[in-house]
Formats: structure tokens, C-alpha cells, sequence
């Protein structure tokens, strides 16, 4: 098959990727509107659930055919693409600064930094096993049952509100049941579709370029699998829901480390060159703290902050081309 032909395979399989994991987030705000959700939930975990089902579908399915360099890299990869790319759209689309609750901050950056050193430190014997991959989604587990007690305890909107969340992606009216089920359930045939036609032709692809299929993970299969959250964010940007973006991003970044690669490592161990490890580990945690400390110092997103993780982003690509 030509270059031409696998490159058009692969972007059809991320327009099928997105447009089906759009349902699946169309469904679960119709849900959390109808069983009015705590709002901290609907933001780290209700939309961050629907927009991150391709990298999840990707990587599960790259681990069950024993490619665990792709399911590791597309995790770890769409983390910088969320932060380097989706996150930086936020902050340069926004009509102004973007107010961050320093409560939700604090947190979710406690998980999110010590996932990724976790997660490192697992990998450096050469596998993130699957005891270890349990260690990460229960983790996750522990982390929305906090949100969630914090969030009843307080009773505080601190991300965003159901409301919110619909008017930002247009779903005001209530779904019926049976519709939001039609929403899930096409989405998800749609997602695991993809992600199998994304697998097939990444591969293929690897193998045409004459590449790791690493790089291809890191670069390609992550870049389009975040298309979602990339829409996500412009799209809550430019209708004055930034808080919602931010929300989204920590929430999509806590679901790659800690579910997307640990329920992949539980499905099959995923072994990983330690060349590779060393290289993709340290340029995740510095694109995510440029995003973590000027939030946390100054409590709000900037357009220089953007300018600075899209820069980053970009010198981050120029070395993935180097090390390929």
C-alpha cells in the first residue's frame, strides 16, 4: 500500500475516532445534566472520560496485540498534545485570562506528578507490568471518590456546572434515556472501530517509513487521538467556559497516566526499550510542569503561557524527529 493510501487510512480512522467520541461526550453531559453530577466530576471525569475513549481504545487495543511501545507512547504522547497543544489553544483563544480554582489545582497536580513519577519509576525495569498497571487505575479510582466526597462535603462548583458544561457544547435540553443510550452506544462501536483501523494503519505505516513504531505512536497515533480534547478546548475557550478547558485537560491528563496506560498493562504487560522510556518520561513531565507551576503560582492561564507550551511542544517534535 502507497504512503499516500495509509496516510488517508489513518485520517479516516481519526474522523471516525472523533466524531464517535463526540456521542460518547455528548451522552455523558446529557447524563450527568439528568442525574445532576457533582460538578467537580463532570469536569475531571465526565467529559475527560469522553474525550480521552480513543487513546484508551488505541492503547488497549495496541497492548492486546503485544505492541506496547505504541499503547505506552500514545498515552504518554497525547499528555504532551494535551498539554503542549489543546491547553495552549485554551489560553490563546480565550478572550482573557483563564481563572484556575487553586483547590482543584492542588489536587489534581498531587496525582498528576506522582502518577508520572510512579509510572516512571515503574518502567525503568524495562515493563510496566500488571500489577503495577492495577496500581495506576486504582489510583484513579481513589482520586474520583475524593472529588466526589470533597465536592458534597463543600458543595462548592469549583470546575464547572452541568449547565455549564451543556451550554458550552450546546446540549441544553435534557436527553431522554433511550437517546443517551443510542449516544453511547453508537459511539462506542464507533470508537473501537477506529481505534483497531488507527492500530492497523500505524503500524503499516511504521513499517513503510522504516521507523520505531514508538515514534510513530508519539507523533501520529497521539496527535490523533487527542483531536478530541484539541476541539474540546478550542471550543470551550472561545464560549467563555476556559475553566471548563482547564478542568478537561487535568482531568484527560489524570485518565492517560493512571487508566489509559494502567488498564493497558493489565491487559498485557507492556514491555518498552528503556532508550525510550528515558526519552518520552522526562519530556512529558516538563511540558506538564510548564503547564502545572505558573497555574499554580499565578491561579490563572495566560496567552503567554500558551505561547510557552506550544513552543515547547514544538521543540519537543523537533527532537522526536532526531530521535527517530
Amino acid at each position: 500500500m502507497s504512503l499516500w493510501l495509509l496516510a488517508g487510512w489513518m485520517v479516516l480512522a481519526f474522523a471516525l475516532l472523533a466524531y464517535s467520541a463526540g456521542w460518547l461526550v455528548r451522552g455523558a453531559v446529557a447524563m450527568a445534566h439528568r442525574l445532576r453530577v457533582p460538578p467537580l466530576v463532570v469536569g475531571l471525569a465526565v467529559v475527560s472520560l469522553g474525550t480521552t475513549a480513543p487513546e484508551l481504545a488505541v492503547s488497549v487495543g495496541a497492548a492486546w496485540r503485544g505492541q506496547a511501545e505504541m499503547a505506552l507512547g500514545n498515552a504518554v504522547g497525547s499528555i504532551i498534545y494535551d498539554d503542549g497543544l489543546a491547553l495552549a489553544l485554551a489560553a490563546l483563544l480565550a478572550s482573557g485570562p483563564v481563572a484556575v480554582e487553586r483547590a482543584v489545582l492542588r489536587s489534581s497536580t498531587a496525582l498528576l506528578l506522582g502518577a508520572y513519577a510512579a509510572a516512571y519509576v515503574f518502567c525503568l525495569d524495562g515493563v510496566l507490568g500488571r500489577r503495577e498497571g492495577a496500581v495506576l487505575v486504582l489510583a484513579y479510582a481513589g482520586y474520583l471518590f475524593y472529588s466526589a466526597f470533597r465536592e458534597r462535603a463543600r458543595r462548592r462548583a469549583q470546575v464547572a456546572a452541568p449547565e455549564a458544561v451543556a451550554a458550552a457544547f450546546g446540549a441544553v435540553r435534557p436527553l431522554s434515556w433511550g437517546r443517551i443510550a443510542l449516544l453511547f452506544g453508537g459511539g462506542l462501536a464507533g470508537v473501537t472501530a477506529g481505534s483497531d483501523w488507527v492500530v492497523r494503519a500505524a503500524l503499516a505505516l511504521a513499517v513503510r517509513l522504516q521507523v520505531p513504531a514508538v515514534v510513530v505512536a508519539l507523533a501520529a497515533v497521539a496527535l490523533g487521538t487527542s483531536v478530541p480534547e484539541v476541539a474540546t478546548c478550542a471550543l470551550a475557550a472561545r464560549r467563555g467556559q476556559g475553566g471548563l478547558a482547564v478542568g478537561n485537560i487535568l482531568g484527560a491528563d489524570i485518565l492517560n497516566i493512571c487508566w489509559i496506560a494502567g488498564a493497558s498493562a493489565v491487559v498485557h504487560p507492556l514491555r518498552v526499550d528503556l532508550k525510550v522510556t528515558h526519552f518520552m518520561f522526562p519530556a512529558m513531565m516538563a511540558i506538564a510542569g510548564a503547564m502545572l507551576v505558573p497555574m499554580a503560582w499565578g491561579g490563572r492561564l495566560t496567552r503567554p503561557h500558551g505561547v510557552v507550551l506550544l513552543s515547547l511542544l514544538l521543540v519537543y517534535l523537533g527532537f522526536l524527529v532526531r530521535f527517530g
